[in-house]
């Protein structure tokens, strides 16, 4: 398989694994916003830093209002991670391997892109922000992004052979899932928290409900755990093995990818991507919940970008830079 085939997919994959998941970050704050009656307007320009955009912004933007913060998340095409420039880069991925994908995926993908693209053309959120109606129309537009990657995505693992371009699909997918999910956790951190003194209140388990609806984690959380409680939320969202957006899970996932298009046979030494990816699953499975939140759950979080980074670079280092 072609080095650059390779690289093509396992992008394609990770933008729009990123263009759902910045729906999901707006789409949290958002309802928030709606929901909490006092003043949420200091509350947009920590979810920029939670995605690491905010050098851009500031460059950007005077204040982080947050028509500012949205139009920059969905629309702006000079921020490489807004929906708009991620489904772009999508689908000019998915262009230059058009052989090596389904028709089904392509005319999924496409319809996908014309859509965000219309909206973009048609809905400015700037101008628009005070209309009445307005959060209606920005959560059905959101939530339209989601269900677009979801259709994407059965069409992807139902349409093509599940070999090495399959693979690479997963790679890509799984990692940029598993960083957002440690992105979607650290919003409580830098945003949804007002002050210590609500901390077990109404409002802050509201906030959590808030983030694992924004995980689409609800109903398997409740299969597992009686009510809404920070420590449980984390320890689903981090450690759980079985729901497809755990960090975990995502790191199973790519280990066995890795393994696949790595053609690893049993006792031979296995490529640095390989070594980086089963050694930090192993080092999650031995941690607790408690261990986590004694270390710090946001620092613990930085450390799990840092890693998920560095796995990334090995990735491409063994299979895309030849």
């Amino acid at each position: 398989m072609l080095s650059r085939v390779a690289e093509s997919v396992f992008w394609l994959n990770r933008y729009i694994e990123r263009a759902e998941n910045y729906s999901r970050f707006i789409d949290v704050n958002h309802q928030l916003a709606l929901d909490i009656s006092e003043d949420f307007s200091n509350q947009w320009m920590p979810l920029v830093y939670t995605t690491g955009d905010a050098e851009l912004f500031s460059k950007k933007y005077e204040h982080p209002t947050s028509s500012n913060v949205i139009q920059f998340m969905t629309f702006d095409e000079e921020n490489p991670s807004s929906i708009y420039s991620c489904l772009r880069a999508a689908r000019e991925n998915a262009r230059t391997i058009r052989e090596n994908i389904s028709t089904l995926m392509w005319e999924s993908l496409n319809g996908f892109f014309l859509y965000v693209k219309e909206a973009k053309e048609r809905f400015t959120i700037e101008r628009d922000l005070t209309r009445q109606g307005l959060s209606v129309q920005l959560s059905e537009f959101l939530g339209e992004v989601r269900k677009n990657a979801q259709s994407f995505y059965g069409c992807s693992d139902s349409t093509i052979s599940h070999d090495e371009v399959w693979n690479f699909s997963i790679l890509g997918r799984v990692l940029e899932r598993a960083d957002k999910t440690t992105r979607i956790l650290d919003m409580k951190y830098f945003i949804l928290l007002p002050s210590p003194q609500d901390v077990g209140s109404t409002l802050d388990l509201l906030q959590w409900l808030s983030l694992l609806k924004s995980a689409s984690a609800h109903e398997m959380y409740n299969r597992i755990y009686k009510k809404v409680h920070p420590v449980e939320i984390a320890e689903f969202l981090i450690l759980n093995p079985y729901f497809p957006r755990s960090i975990v899970f995502c790191l199973q996932e790519l280990e066995n990818s890795l393994e696949s298009v790595s053609g690893t046979k049993e006792g031979l030494p296995r490529n640095p991507a390989q070594e980086a990816a089963s050694s930090y699953l192993v080092k999650l499975k031995t941690e607790s919940i408690q261990s986590i939140f004694d270390k710090g759950l946001h620092e613990y979080l930085d450390d799990i970008q840092i890693e998920l980074n560095q796995i990334g670079m090995k990735i491409s280092e063994r299979f895309f830079q030849n």
